[in-house]
């Protein structure tokens, strides 16, 4: 199955693909915010682009669990996303992929404060990563 990942930043949504079979995100842009009215049409046109068949949107819960005011509007935005799509829409706790995604491009050699679109894309990456590692079966 092909999921598309979503990083809902202020200014930007990064975006990552990857496939339950392979178990590999891949980052794959960003979308530029214009507000949810013009968001979820930019988002589901990436979903068709990418043949996805399921999205997978970061929430940013607070690091004790609770839901702050980002993790509130990125769960709004999961149900306008439902409510424009027969594509399953999965939350999923983002907490810390920034972080992750800041040192992976770190170690890559890249500056990410100078590209914010591939960080928000590497933090799609990261989130769809952690996404996927979780739907392996458990070995005994």
């Amino acid at each position: 199955m092909r999921i598309l990942s979503l990083d809902l930043g202020q200014r930007r949504i990064g975006l990552a693909v990857g496939d339950t079979e392979a178990r590999l995100a891949t980052p794959a842009g960003a979308i530029t915010r214009r507000g949810t009215a013009k968001d979820i049409p930019a988002v589901l046109k990436e979903a068709g682009r990418h043949h996805a068949e399921k999205v997978v949107v970061g929430v940013p819960y607070n690091m004790d669990g609770t839901v702050g005011p980002r993790a509130s509007f990125s769960l709004a935005f999961c149900d306008a996303l439902r409510n424009a799509t027969d594509l399953p829409v999965e939350p999923w706790d983002e907490r810390l992929s920034t972080v992750a995604a800041e040192q992976a491009l770190g170690q890559s050699g890249r500056q990410p404060c100078r590209d914010r679109a591939r960080l928000d894309s590497a933090s799609a990456a990261v989130i769809l990563q952690s996404y996927l590692d979780s739907q392996r079966p458990t070995q005994r």
